[in-house]
């Protein structure tokens, strides 16, 4: 059964009615039959059968063992922290998403785990990197927002040998893509908000765990710190898994032919997209995933962050937001926005610029998208020749 088909099909009929959509279960309590005997379910932060049904889908399309629904990415990245304890460190990718960055420096930090971050692009790197210490390794792959590559394998192959878990970051992926649990990943985690959900409308996260035993622990962590996704956004997530495949092959298609756009563009200095072949880790992602995602990156010659402001505030169909993934495309400063928590300094030495700007590509006509993109680039001249001006009139 081809991956697309497993998708569509993985989401079940409504064994009560035959319902062909999955039921939305609005309710915070279930009545019992006696006391602690019921149908399954007592309290909804508990469980709730429509938040079950998403939890096992994700575990089926990412071929693990348990699923877990929170009410966000960062509340699925919490609670895989949280299978730690103070002594323990993590070893994590150095060019991680802010809000990760945030979570593991200014939260876990002062309760005692340590986080190292190197560049684990390559694996000598993160050989070298674990220490006694490291009870985890945090990857993304692609990476937020320079799109870098991780082989998963050989990760998975060090973390083994260290006895860490490793933890892959699968949101700019998608299980449409690429599973890294099949690569020999220990759990995965997603920010649903994105390409799972797929329309701009929900904030969710969800983990996988490849062992049921993490699973359970992972099961219990959302019962007891509360962080559940709720009935309504879990049938949002679910019904945007159903068009997944379709969307995310039209997302690389458009990605593609915009990367190939800036490539020759002259007011560009850099590209990250890892379906280039000047990717330096091309061959690795076109051998662990089945295509190259939606989001592109770029940094303008002009490396001067008033240079991207003047690009991402001119655009007209690339909307200026946070967040990623969606049938509309969106684009944003990652220095100024989704990066901003990040010091200066440690944010440029991961590759993330004062004039990067990061690109989720849409759904729209791929021409369309670059004739906006042009109305960028003319707002970056423009600046430019303003400046020239005014330094031959101040001499």
């Amino acid at each position: 059964m081809s991956n697309a088909t497993q998708i569509i099909h993985s989401i079940p009929v409504d064994e009560q009615t035959g319902a062909i959509a999955v039921p939305i279960y609005q309710t915070s309590t279930f009545v019992q039959e006696a006391p602690g005997v019921n149908k399954g379910y007592d309290y909804a932060r508990s469980g709730n059968p429509t938040r079950a049904t998403l939890e096992t889908i994700i575990a089926k399309l990412e071929e693990g063992s348990v699923g877990v629904a929170f009410g966000s990415g960062l509340a699925a990245i919490d609670a895989v922290v949280k299978l730690l304890k103070s002594g323990d460190e993590i070893l994590a990718v150095d060019d991680i998403y802010g809000g990760a960055f945030r979570l593991f420096t200014h939260i876990y930090e002062k309760f005692g785990i340590k986080v190292n971050y190197t560049d684990t692009t390559k694996v000598e790197n993160v050989f070298n990197a674990v220490t006694p210490n490291t009870k985890l390794i945090w990857i993304e792959t692609p990476t937020n927002p320079t799109l870098k590559i991780s082989d998963i394998a050989a990760i998975a192959k060090v973390a083994k040998a260290h006895g860490c878990l490793l933890c892959v970051d699968n949101t700019f992926a998608s299980p449409a893509l690429q599973k890294p649990l099949t690569l020999g990943a220990d759990i995965v985690v997603h920010s649903a908000t994105k390409y799972l959900g797929g329309h701009s409308d929900l904030i969710a996260g969800l983990v996988v765990a490849k062992d049921k035993t993490i699973g359970d622990q992972l099961k219990f962590i959302q019962n007891a710190t509360g962080a559940i996704l709720s009935p309504f956004d879990s049938w949002l997530v679910i019904r945007g898994i159903e068009t997944l495949t379709l969307r995310v092959r039209q997302h690389c298609f458009n990605a593609q032919a915009v990367a190939e756009f800036l490539e020759t563009h002259p007011a560009v200095d850099k590209v990250f997209y890892p379906g280039l072949k000047s990717h330096v880790n091309h061959d690795i992602a076109k051998q662990q995933a089945k295509g190259f995602g939606g989001v592109v990156s770029f940094t303008l010659k002009e490396d001067a962050e008033e240079a991207a402001v003047a690009f991402v505030t001119h655009t007209k169909l690339f909307k200026l937001a946070e967040s990623l993934g969606g049938v509309k495309s969106l684009l944003c400063h990652p220095a100024n926005m989704t990066h901003k928590s990040i010091p200066a300094a440690k944010r440029r030495a991961a590759g993330v610029a004062d004039s990067l700007i990061r690109l989720s590509v849409g759904l729209e006509e791929v021409g369309d998208l670059l004739n906006d993109l042009e109305q960028g680039f003319e707002a970056v001249e423009s600046l430019s020749a303003e400046r020239n001006i005014a330094a031959i009139l101040n001499n």
